[in-house]
């Protein structure tokens, strides 16, 4: 692998704070001025601190500088997207895949599938009130994929057929059938999220970062430089 900078690669947070801040300290510790971080999406859901993390991200990138700093959109961030543009229709798939727990963490109580639309409407009304000014734009505002010389990060995977400056927006996002079973031919490799590993290494250009933190206790990040990459956990 070749990337033209050095970088870090954070795995799926997914509302687990405490670990956030646990491992940046970690990775501060590692004096690497030089390298850029990249967090592959998911920052909330399952954990129960996800209005902590959005916080921090949002604070951490404008200290750093989208430059230094790039935050990508996860399936998890889109469905909290998908909630606030129509809460009727995409309410109960989010809160079935960690949403309650968002909700919580913003202090805000779940709505019954029976209830109304306008009930649904005022629960995605509260959640605007409680979220940050700005907070809603910078999440509709997040890119889908990041690459830097011949390493490719996005949050969920790519379509090994398409060529990777035309991928879809869906594959990078919630993933593509084929990404965990068909190689890439164009020596293009893609570090990315969404899929829990065990065991964090590099295989048929795939470098997966996501080892269920809200789960484990264990959250990853990948240092990718030139012919290298390590792994750091909490």
């Amino acid at each position: 692998m070749r990337p033209e900078e050095a970088f870090f690669a954070v795995g799926d947070i997914h509302g687990c704070d405490a670990l956030l801040g646990r491992l940046l300290s970690k990775l501060e510790e590692l004096a690497h001025p030089t390298a850029k971080l990249v967090m592959v999406g998911d920052y909330i859901d399952r954990g129960e601190q996800s209005a902590d993390v959005l916080r921090r991200l949002r604070r951490m990138q404008a200290d750093a500088g989208p430059n230094l700093m790039i935050c990508l959109r996860g399936n998890h961030d889109q469905m909290l997207l998908d909630f606030l543009e129509d809460p009727q229709s995409f309410g109960m798939r989010w809160f079935r895949h960690g949403g309650l727990q968002t909700l919580a963490s913003y202090g805000l109580p779940g709505v019954a599938a029976t209830a109304s639309d306008s009930a649904w409407s005022d629960a995605r009304d509260r959640l605007r009130d409680r979220m940050e000014d700005g907070l809603e734009d910078w999440l509709r505002g997040l890119p889908t994929s990041w690459q830097t010389g011949n390493v490719f990060v996005c949050h969920a995977g790519a379509d090994p057929a398409r060529p990777i400056d035309a991928q879809r927006s869906r594959s990078l996002i919630w993933g593509h059938p084929d990404f965990d079973t068909v190689p890439r031919t164009d020596g293009i490799w893609v570090v990315h999220g969404h899929t829990i590993t065990e065991r964090a290494r590099p295989k048929d250009g795939r470098i997966p970062v996501d080892t269920g933190a809200y789960a484990t206790g264990r959250l990853t990040a990948a240092l990718l430089e030139t012919g290298k990459v390590q792994f750091f956990s909490t």
